[in-house]
């Protein structure tokens, strides 16, 4: 009796299919499902139509079979409908939910009868447990739906005028009035709250926007609710991690809505306001207290300890889990990162470390590096950028050291996948973070050592070697070919190779670098990646390379060298030979043509230096020479100007020595004599100028006396400055190098690198100890890295993953440190206030007697007190 008709054709469908339950269906489908397929027949296994598994599928189908299929506001509440069910046992949060449904039904401008849903409802799940299905479940998803449809229909049709209502009050105010709003809703937050006044330390301007932002949100969760939730859940989230207390909430609503009452007299705008702004402190009330954890009140003292007690009673196979991920609803959000970017940085570490600390039981190893790795791919990029301090931390927790030795080597494991290999199988960009940081620290790190070197070993030397040879073939044949042969006897024969040589330098070599640079260009100016030299000259990106600046100017020197060739202005004139180059009209090229040529040359040599990065030692000396050469020019233009005003003074002097008649003469003579190149019987007729003499002297004591000596000093102390480094600037080369080779590296050759490493393989840790994958082992020698201390922690007992780890064994060094010092100083004030207490028994006339007994007795309650403290 009262069953909605559309229930009682739910049951009559359903008890047909009951009683043909015998025909060809699927075993075990659900009754609802079993009758579609028999209605259906052969046509739907040609449409190959789904069988519905799910609530959400059954629910679709039986109100498609019911009549219902054109009702949209079904789909609407269907997709609120887990969250209602899974929170039926909590009042307050099944009214945010039917809350939020009522905005999202608000949108929808059909006829909405709630009935149907129950009837919908309820055939769909008798249709997927009949057996477990009775009257005690019928009876409980009735009361259910009652509760919420009570809900609803309360609020059905108010959003829609609140909406307009508010609206209106929000296009109503003027500038005066929103000038009032922002100033007074904290005035009156903060008199009802006064302890509110200690977590809004922004200043006013911030406080204004706040407040701006607020009016805002109450306007759109009206128009976009769903959206508004997912928002206010993350804001929510972040306060968490601010340890803002929720009872600061409701009289800060309370003063916003006291404000707007002062600005309308429109009831339904103040109701909207209200209604609106209410909602919102609950999805964040209950945000954050979904959201605080114990981890993360631990991360708000940035305590490392406070940290280690908060992850203690966690539960060991959920512990890497509380470390990196906090869901409320849709909106998650990582004590990890959060640590990171609110500065608590010694919380931040203690979380690494932990995560990263090997823990196990006879059963399991426990390990959080997948989990870190998996939950934040970028982790390395985040922590170059924004804690480079605890990067370290990380590398060394990757590294898993045996304390044992056999034959003088040691186990040790690497566990660098994630390092090598992202999430979808390729190339990570682990290194090339580590290369963008530029620390020559961090890159000779160990573990950043070993995965380097294996890319550059495995994949990166060989591409690397096979593109230089051209290199170094076409410098060869430019030496030969401008260096070699034309100082050799001109024959028929000689100047057909030389010609040769030199159109493949034209076609292969400058062709090759032309295309290399235009590439470039193109592919900078696509992306717009423009760096300003002066801040003002736009420059390609790809030119802050030293290599591409060569690259390009031995382009435009082969261009003039071609342009300029000798040969091809002999062709008329070619003097009984095939090809000729000493002719009249090439004459006037010559000088163009030679200079370029030796320019093109030196370009050659430099760009050959680049092969360097082959030998890390060979590459550290060339870098460490390159980064003195600041020193060099700092001479050198000491130098010119010491010699220019040597030069203009002596040009002043009343003297007859032509070799300093002049700025341009003197300057060139002082430049000979600088280099010692100056013609020794000059020095004759300087002998005859007192003066001059005298001035040359100085000149020779301040540029060979005083500047270089001071350029002997300066490169010493910057070679020591960066001698340090040196190899970690090699390596930062490399690896600049090897991230651009393996980019390019094809499918099929990266999967066979990733296969020989083996990292889905378990690792030993000792012998017949099978640990984990992940990782690479290598034998060190053992004097290498000694170490005493086994890095696993054991633990015997129970191996469920329920339970936390029995305590650990904690720093005892720093604690007898605070123990001695809180002895001290307890000791230091009961003497303190003993003396204090002798001297005026004393004045009063007391006998020293007490004096004593007082000092005694005083000195009796330090030793036991400190008795107490030592036992």
């Amino acid at each position: 009796p009262g069953t909605p008709g559309g229930a009682k054709r739910a049951t009559t469908f359903n008890d047909q299919t009951e009683k043909k339950k015998n025909d060809k269906s699927e075993p075990g489908t659900p009754g609802g499902a079993q009758t579609f397929l028999r209605a259906s027949g052969e046509a739907s296994k040609q449409t190959g139509m789904k069988v519905p598994t799910t609530f959400n599928e059954m629910f679709l189908f039986n109100a498609a079979v019911m009549g219902f299929g054109d009702s949209p506001w079904m789909q609407m509440v269907l997709q609120q409908f887990d969250k209602i069910v899974t929170n039926v046992a909590n009042s307050y949060r099944l009214q945010e939910e039917c809350d939020v449904l009522s905005l999202v039904m608000a949108k929808y401008k059909g006829t909405i009868k709630l009935s149907e849903f129950k009837a919908v409802m309820l055939a769909s799940l008798r249709s997927l447990v009949p057996k477990d299905w009775d009257s005690e479940h019928e009876v409980a998803w009735g009361w259910l739906w009652e509760n919420v449809e009570r809900m609803l229909k309360s609020l059905m049709g108010k959003p829609a005028i609140q909406e307009k209502a508010l609206e209106r009050l929000i296009l109503s105010l003027t500038e005066e009035s929103v000038g009032y709003l922002r100033r007074e809703v904290f005035k009156r937050f903060f008199a009802l709250a006064p302890a509110g006044q200690d977590y809004f330390k922004q200043s006013t301007t911030r406080l204004y926007w706040i407040a701006d932002k607020i009016v805002e949100m109450t306007m759109e969760m009206y128009r976009e609710p769903k959206k508004m939730v997912e928002d206010i859940s993350a804001l929510g989230l972040r306060h968490v991690g601010y340890a803002i207390p929720t009872e600061f909430f409701a009289p800060f609503v309370s003063g916003a809505v006291e404000v707007m009452q002062n600005l309308t007299k429109d009831d339904v705008a103040e109701d909207a306001f209200r209604w609106s702004l209410t909602l919102i402190s609950k999805v964040l009330v209950r945000t954050i207290m979904e959201g605080s954890t114990i981890v993360m009140k631990a991360i708000n003292t940035n305590n490392a300890k406070a940290l280690q007690k908060a992850v203690a009673v966690s539960p060991r196979g959920k512990r890497a889990i509380e470390l990196l991920n906090i869901t409320v609803g849709t909106q998650s959000i990582s004590p990890l990162y959060w640590a990171i970017e609110s500065g608590s940085l010694n919380t931040a570490e203690a979380m690494i470390k932990d995560l990263l600390t090997i823990r196990a039981d006879r059963d399991n190893y426990y390990y959080g590096c997948d989990d870190l790795f998996e939950r934040h791919p970028d982790i390395i990029q985040k922590l170059s950028t924004d804690a480079e301090a605890i990067l370290p931390a990380l590398l060394d927790g990757l590294i898993w050291r045996s304390r044992m030795a056999l034959h003088g080597q040691r186990r040790v494991n690497y566990y660098v996948k994630h390092l090598i290999v992202d999430a979808d199988g390729k190339f990570s960009k682990a290194l090339e973070w580590l290369v963008d940081q530029e620390d020559p620290k961090v890159i000779c790190h160990l573990v950043v050592v070993l995965f380097a070197d294996l890319l550059w070993q495995r994949l990166a030397m060989q591409d690397f070697v096979l593109s230089k040879l051209w290199l170094i073939f076409t410098v060869s044949v430019f030496t030969v070919s401008q260096s070699v042969l034309p100082h050799m006897e001109e024959t028929g024969e000689l100047l057909i190779v030389i010609f040769a040589l030199r159109m493949l330098i034209y076609t292969g070599s400058l062709g090759m670098l032309m295309a290399k640079q235009v590439k470039e260009f193109t592919k900078d100016l696509k992306a717009r990646n423009v760096v300003y030299v002066a801040g003002k000259i736009p420059v390609p990106q790809y030119l802050t390379e030293w290599t591409q600046v060569a690259s390009l100017v031995l382009v435009i020197m082969l261009c003039i060298i071609l342009a300029e060739e000798p040969i091809l202005y002999c062709l008329g004139d070619t003097q009984g030979l095939l090809f000729n180059y000493s002719c009249p009209a090439a004459e006037t090229h010559l000088e163009i043509y030679s200079n370029c040529s030796m320019i093109a040359a030196l370009l050659y040599w430099m760009l050959v230096t680049d092969i360097s990065i082959i030998s890390t030692r060979i590459s550290s000396y060339v870098l460490v020479a390159f980064r003195v050469l600041s020193e060099l020019f700092l001479f050198l233009s000491a130098i010119i100007f010491v010699t220019l005003a040597f030069a203009t003074s002596m040009s002043s002097l009343n003297q007859s020595t032509k070799d300093f008649a002049g700025v341009s003469k003197s300057f060139m003579s002082l430049i000979e004599i600088f280099l010692s190149m100056y013609p020794t019987s000059h020095y004759e007729y300087i002998m005859e100028e007192p003066v001059l003499l005298l001035t040359i002297a100085v000149f020779n004591t301040v540029c060979l006396i005083f500047l270089l000596t001071l350029l002997v000093a300066q490169i010493n102390t910057a070679y020591g400055a960066i001698y340090d480094d040196m190899l970690g600037y090699a390596r930062l080369n490399r690896g600049r190098v090897v991230c651009d080779i393996v980019a390019s590296v094809s499918n099929k050759r990266w999967e066979h690198f990733v296969a020989s490493l083996k990292l889905d393989g378990n690792l030993e840790f000792n012998e017949g100890d099978v640990g984990f994958a992940g990782g690479i082992q290598v034998l060190e020698p053992s004097g290498l890295h000694p170490t005493t201390q086994e890095q696993i922690r054991r633990f015997g007992g129970s191996t469920s993953p329920a339970l936390h780890w029995p305590a650990e064994p904690t720093d005892d060094e720093d604690n007898k440190f605070e123990r001695l010092e809180k002895l001290v100083t307890r000791a230091t004030k009961q003497m303190t206030g003993s003396r204090s207490r002798s001297s005026k028994s004393k004045s009063g006339g007391g006998s020293s007697m007490s004096g004593s007994g007082s000092e005694s007795q005083s000195g009796s309650q330090i030793s036991s007190e400190g008795g107490s403290d030592k036992a």
